[in-house]
């Protein structure tokens, strides 16, 4: 059996166990009969092979028997709402009467009797979530065992239809107003000292109540929207759990810290910024220093040559620590920095390549990850990952600018503080005021409660973070070899060894290697395809701009952070907007056809070379590629092996090797490019971006067209 077989019914078999283990005895036979309707699929596939049984009497038929479930989970649920409702309005009647009577005693029985009734809608919260994943992972099972996308035709036949069930389940209709009598109620029987404010006043009083606390965290958890927010979360490849458990969730509790959050927040902006602060000036650098101006690419390159081998252990080292990767990381980087501004009066290219080296060295991005899927709750790590993503993109568009500002000339001693030398002594204490703000405000999570708690570390599964509103997408490519397996073989052939074992992260860049489906391998190529093309275009802006328009330094600064401030508005638009419109799968292929369109139009053929043709084709490239990296790297996120979730050998870590690489590879191809003059370099740069553009739209069309 293929090791994608085997970690898809490994994903099965555990979420049966899950499912079976947490139900409520009492309504056991209300959930969704996961069992029965796997063995169904499992029979629909045997008829259809021997063929007693046509496609479409599959597919009306399984429709029929997920119309019948869904409707004995919603009658319940009303059944169970109606009585809530009943407990609430006798609750009602003794509040009212207290009004008139107030007495201390029976003020503490009603609060005791909301309480009671708050944890009879936990129960019921509880039993709509596993119901509402128990559905999304049947509609998964059938797609990749048929290979026909039935949860596109049926989450979209019935998510807006007026006679829809599916809505009660997956928007949990009727329950906001049940969690909101029980939280007004209790609200208004604390002691509020004389307060006339309510809940619905801002700045409303806090409620100290658990089961309040508990309530809004379940539905926090339940409420999966196809919003931006989940979008942009997406981006940072940072995997969690469907279904942690409340033990867990206070695992999470107990190690997080909001100060340590925001510090790895501005580890993530301060690095983005470092990065692309050079990159208007670099080659007027290079020059300075008696080398060509296209050696600008091996200047900018030198940082992502030292992030191959920092994120490997970085990653390594968050497995013991976050606080000293951290520190290690801001000192490096303060050094390096202070040696790229050095080279200028020691006329040193030399100096000015070690100094890059160095920051590079000091790439923490795999610790600021790290440190948001272990240390962050649940009910916030979509926020605290669009955070990471966020803050990447704004150090991105603040490096150019901060570039364009540092136009002055002076000295100090035999110091030169000058547009060249500037930007490193700007970062260098930016890093130095970090790394105090940073030793005495960061604060180690216990490591004692992971250890005790291995299951949270290793054992998780790979969120998937679609949604039912987007419509349930399955992931955009599957191979021939994920043919499902029923979960009562697999818990029969398989020891409690092989299930550990297949939990288990992996241990090398090899076994990671060999996890990934083709079709993950696609989508990586994807992901190198676009951070190619967007390396090309922003490293050697500065020379082509100079050469063919005379731009100035501020010009190139104005026009870098330009395309960075795209980066929020356009996935603000995508995430939520046309991704509720289109299929991942569509929006990705349109982006990847629109990046080859930006390069294409970029190419020098009409003379003269004007700035319009320059700045919409880039605008076009680079829109184009941001687009196409948050749909990617969504997909991505759903279809990565659960293995690896965790360990040093992480998703992330293989996404941000592949990026890199592209990106020493492009600056690479930019120094070669400049040994057969300026005039050559933007076609010479572009043809590789083509060619590999081209080669990711044709594995992405023939893979589509073979499965679909």
């Amino acid at each position: 059996m293929s090791t994608r077989s085997s970690l898809l019914m490994r994903d099965m078999v555990a979420f049966g166990k899950k499912l079976k283990a947490r139900q409520i005895q009492e309504w056991q036979g209300y959930y969704i009969n996961y069992k029965l309707m796997k063995k169904k699929v499992k029979q629909y596939a045997h008829q259809i092979e021997v063929g007693t049984l046509e496609r479409r009497h599959v597919l009306k038929d399984f429709s029929r028997m997920l119309d019948n479930q869904i409707e004995k989970i919603v009658l319940f649920l009303l059944e169970q709402q109606g009585l809530l409702a009943s407990k609430l309005a006798k609750l009602r009647e003794q509040h009212d009467a207290l009004e008139q009577q107030p007495e201390i005693s029976q003020i503490t029985e009603l609060r005791e009797g909301y309480r009671v009734v708050g944890y009879d809608l936990l129960k019921l919260l509880y039993f709509v979530e596993m119901n509402a994943i128990g559905l999304r992972k049947i509609l998964k099972k059938f797609d990749k065992r048929f290979r026909y996308r039935f949860t596109d035709y049926y989450v979209k036949s019935r998510a807006n239809h007026p006679y829809s069930q599916l809505q009660q389940v997956f928007k949990h209709v009727g329950l906001g107003a049940v969690v909101g009598a029980v939280s007004r109620n209790l609200h208004e029987l604390q002691d509020c000292q004389g307060s006339y404010l309510s809940i619905y006043d801002p700045p409303a009083l806090p409620l100290q109540d658990p089961v309040v606390d508990s309530i809004k965290a379940a539905v926090d958890r339940l409420t999966h929207s196809t919003n931006f927010l989940n979008f942009m979360a997406q981006h940072a490849l940072i995997m969690q759990e469907e279904l942690p458990a409340p033990a867990e969730e206070q695992i999470d509790e107990e190690r997080y810290h909001y100060v340590s959050l925001l510090l790895n927040l501005a580890n993530t902006f301060l690095y983005m910024v470092n990065t692309y602060i050079i990159v208007p000036t670099a080659d007027n650098y290079s020059m300075s220093l008696g080398a060509a101006a296209t050696v600008c690419g091996i200047v900018i390159g030198a940082m992502a040559v030292a992030q191959v081998f920092s994120s490997v252990y970085f990653s390594a080292w968050s497995n013991r620590s976050y606080f000293r990767p951290l520190v290690f990381s801001s000192i490096v980087l303060f050094v390096g920095n202070a040696m790229y501004a050095l080279a200028y009066d020691l006329n040193s290219l030399t100096m000015l390549l070690l100094g890059r080296l160095f920051c590079g060295f000091g790439s923490a991005r795999a610790v600021n990850r790290r440190y948001i899927s272990d240390c962050v709750p649940l009910k916030i790590r979509m926020q605290a990952s669009a955070g990471f993503v966020s803050a990447s993109a704004l150090g991105m568009a603040c490096g150019p600018a901060l570039a364009g500002i540092l136009q002055i000339n002076f000295k100090i001693y035999k110091l030169t503080f000058n547009a060249m030398t500037l930007p490193g002594w700007v970062m260098a204490v930016a890093w130095l005021v970090y790394l105090i703000w940073l030793w005495f405000s960061f604060k180690e999570p216990s490591r004692d409660v992971e250890e005790n708690n291995s299951p949270h570390a290793s054992d998780s599964e790979t969120a998937e973070k679609n949604t039912l509103e987007k419509g349930l997408k399955q992931p955009l490519l599957i191979t021939s070899e994920e043919q499902q397996e029923d979960d009562e073989d697999a818990e029969a052939d398989g020891s409690e060894e092989v299930s550990q074992e297949s939990r288990r992260p992996a241990t090398s860049i090899a076994s990671a290697y060999r996890l990934l489906t083709p079709s993950v391998k696609v989508q990586l190529l994807i992901y190198f395809m676009l951070k190619y093309a967007m390396e090309i275009l922003l490293s050697e802006s500065s020379v082509v701009t100079t050469y063919y328009f005379s731009w100035s330094t501020s010009t190139v600064a104005v026009f870098l952070a330009s395309l960075g401030l795209t980066v929020l508005p356009v996935n603000i638009v995508v995430g939520s907007y046309i991704s509720n419109m289109f299929e991942d799968r569509q929006i990705l292929l349109a982006s990847e056809i629109m990046v080859c369109v930006g390069i294409l139009l970029s190419f020098h053929v009409i003379i003269p070379y004007s700035v319009p043709q320059y700045v919409c084709s880039g605008l076009i490239m680079f829109v184009s590629a941001e687009v196409l990296e948050g749909v990617n790297l969504s997909l991505l996120s759903r279809v990565m092996s659960s293995r690896l979730s965790r360990g040093t050998y992480n998703g992330g870590l293989l996404s941000t090797e592949a990026g890199t690489i592209a990106r020493v590879i492009a600056d690479a191809t930019i120094t070669m490019a400049g040994f057969l003059g300026q005039s050559q370099l933007l076609n010479i740069t572009l043809l590789p971006s083509l060619l590999i553009c081209v080669i990711s739209i044709a594995a992405t069309c023939f893979t589509y067209n073979s499965l679909y």
